[in-house]
C-alpha cells in the first residue's frame, strides 16, 4: 500500500526554475536572442529573469561552489517542433538530436528535440501533436 503525504495547502505549481551559469551576459543573449524567450528583468550582478508562461526562468551565477553544476533538463513546449528546430538552427543552434517521436499517446504524439545552451546545459523542446 502506498502512503501519500497530506496535501500542502496551495502547493501545486512550479513558479520558478533556476539555471546556474558562469557567464551571465552570454546566457542572457542566448535565452533572449537565440531562443527568443521574453526577457523580464535583470538584477545585477548575478540574476536575470525570463517569462516562460506560468513558470519564470531565473539565470544566476553560483553563490557557492556546491551550487556550481549543470541544470536539470528543462523542456520547453513548442507548437510546431519542426518549425522551431529550423528557426533555431538558422540562429546557429546545434542540436544533440533532431525532432523525433517519443511516444504515441491516446490523443497526440509526443515529439522532442535536444540542444545545449552556451553553458552546456541540456535543453529539450517538446511538442504534443494532436491526432485526427
Amino acid at each position: 500500500m502506498t502512503v501519500h503525504a497530506p496535501a500542502t495547502p496551495g502547493l501545486r505549481e512550479i513558479g520558478q526554475i533556476a539555471v546556474t551559469v558562469k557567464n551571465l551576459p552570454k546566457a542572457i543573449d542566448f535565452y533572449r536572442n537565440t531562443l527568443g524567450l521574453p526577457f523580464l528583468f535583470e538584477a545585477p550582478p548575478s540574476l536575470a529573469f525570463f517569462d516562460c508562461g506560468a513558470i519564470r526562468l531565473m539565470l544566476t551565477t553560483a553563490e557557492k561552489p556546491e551550487f556550481d553544476h549543470p541544470a536539470s533538463v528543462i523542456y520547453y513546449k513548442v507548437t510546431n517542433i519542426q518549425e522551431s528546430v529550423a528557426v533555431l538552427k538558422a540562429r546557429g543552434v546545434v542540436f544533440e538530436s533532431d525532432a523525433h517521436l517519443i511516444a504515441k499517446m491516446p490523443n497526440y504524439d509526443l515529439w522532442m528535440a535536444f540542444l545545449r545552451d552556451p553553458e552546456n546545459n541540456l535543453l529539450g523542446l517538446m511538442c504534443e501533436v494532436l491526432r485526427g
